[in-house]
C-alpha cells in the first residue's frame, strides 16, 4: 500500500536522497523545505514524478498534511551554516521539533528524528554508544545545533511518553557524498573542492584528531529501516561508519584520489572541535541488521566526480 510521507529539509543533501528512495520504493512524498541550505536543484529530477510535491517551508511555523510518516530533517548541519544565524538554528531543532510532533500527534503519523553526533560533544567515551551522555559545552559557538538537537530529542521521547506518539531517533555520523554542497565547510566537501583546485588543503590542528565517514545510500537505508522498525523501537540508534580516519590521512587519500598538486596547510583548531568521533553500531547491527556497505574510497571517488563535474573542473 502507498505511503504519504513528509520529509523536512527534503531538498536538502540528505532529504533529497531520501524522497528519491522513497518514491523509488512506491510511496507517495511531500517534501518541505525553506532553502536556507537545501537546493532545488537537488530535487529538480524529481518534479515530474507523479507523487512527489515540492512545498517552500519554514518548520519554525506549523504545517498541516494528512501523512502517514514523517521524517524531521529539518536544520542546518554543517557548522558554517548552522553559526551564520546560531538563534535561527536553536529555533529550527525546537520549534521544528514541536511543529512536526504536534503533526504526528494529531494524524497518528509515525516520526524520526534526524539527530546527530554532536549531541556526545567532544566526547570522553569512545567509541560513542547511545548510553553515553555527552560532553557538551552549552554556551560554546557549537551549542547552538549540540543543544538545539539535544532539545529535539527531549521533546521526541516526551511526546511519545505522555501523548504515544510513534517515535524513532538516529544519530547521525559524518555523512559525505554527490549532492553536498562545495561550500558547507565540512571536510570531506573542503578537501575535495581545495583539491580540485590544487590549492592548499586547509588542516585546523595537528591533522590527528578522527573522524568515520559514512557513505550517504548507506545512510539513507539505516534511516529507512529504522523508520519500518516495531512502534516499540523509539531509538536512539547510532547510524554511522565505525572505520576512524585522521583527518590527515583524509587529506592525503583526496589528495591521490583527485591526482591533486595541492600542499597541506596547518590551522589553529577552531573552539569545541571534537578530538575523536566513531560510532558503536552495535545497536544497528543488531536492531536494525545494518551496516555500511561502502568504503571510504569508493564513497570519495564517486564524491569526487560529482564534484568535478558541479564545478565544471
Amino acid at each position: 500500500m502507498r505511503k504519504r510521507i513528509l520529509v523536512t529539509g527534503g531538498a536538502g543533501f540528505l532529504g533529497s536522497y531520501l524522497c528519491e528512495r522513497l518514491l523509488n520504493e512506491g510511496n507517495d512524498v511531500v517534501c518541505l523545505d525553506n532553502y536556507f541550505t537545501g537546493q532545488k536543484q537537488n530535487v529538480v529530477h524529481l518534479l515530474n514524478h507523479p507523487y512527489f510535491e515540492l512545498v517552500r517551508h519554514d518548520v519554525t511555523m506549523p504545517y498541516f498534511v494528512e501523512v502517514d510518516e514523517i521524517y524531521n530533517l529539518a536544520c542546518p548541519a554543517s557548522p558554517i551554516h548552522y553559526q551564520y544565524n546560531p538563534i535561527k538554528t536553536m529555533k529550527t531543532s525546537v520549534m521544528g521539533a514541536i511543529n512536526m510532533l504536534g503533526l504526528a500527534k494529531r494524524v497518528k503519523a509515525r516520526i524520526l528524528q534526524a539527530s546527530t553526533s554532536e549531541v556526545y560533544g567532544d566526547p570522553e567515551v569512545h567509541p560513542q554508544p547511545e548510553e553515553y551522555w555527552g560532553h557538551v559545552n552549552p554556551i560554546g559557538e557549537r551549542a547552538c545545533y549540540d543543544e538545539g538537537k539535544r532539545a529535539a530529542e527531549t521533546l521526541f521521547v516526551n511526546y511519545h511518553r505522555q501523548n504515544g506518539v510513534k517515535i524513532k531517533i538516529v544519530r547521525i555520523f559524518n555523512t559525505y557524498g554527490p549532492r553536498m554542497h562545495p561550500n558547507d565547510g565540512r571536510v570531506v566537501s573542503n578537501f575535495i573542492v581545495q583539491a580540485l583546485q590544487n590549492k592548499d588543503i586547509t588542516i585546523y590542528g595537528n591533522g590527528l584528531q578522527t573522524r568515520s565517514f559514512c557513505y550517504v545510500d548507506d545512510l539513507i537505508d539505516g534511516m529507512i529501516r529504522m523508520m519500518n522498525t516495531d512502534d516499540k523501537i523509539t531509538g536512539p540508534i547510532n547510524l554511522g561508519n565505525p572505520g576512524e580516519f585522521t583527518i590527515l590521512e583524509l587529506a592525503r587519500k583526496i589528495i591521490s584520489l583527485s591526482d591533486s598538486k595541492s600542499q597541506i596547510k596547518y590551522m589553529p583548531l577552531p573552539a569545541d572541535d571534537p578530538m575523536q568521533r566513531q560510532p558503536d553500531i552495535s545497536k544497528a547491527k543488531a536492531i536494525l541488521n545494518w551496516e555500511p556497505d561502502h568504503n571510504l574510497e569508493d564513497g570519495l571517488l564517486k564524491t569526487i566526480a560529482y564534484f568535478k563535474e558541479t564545478l565544471q573542473l
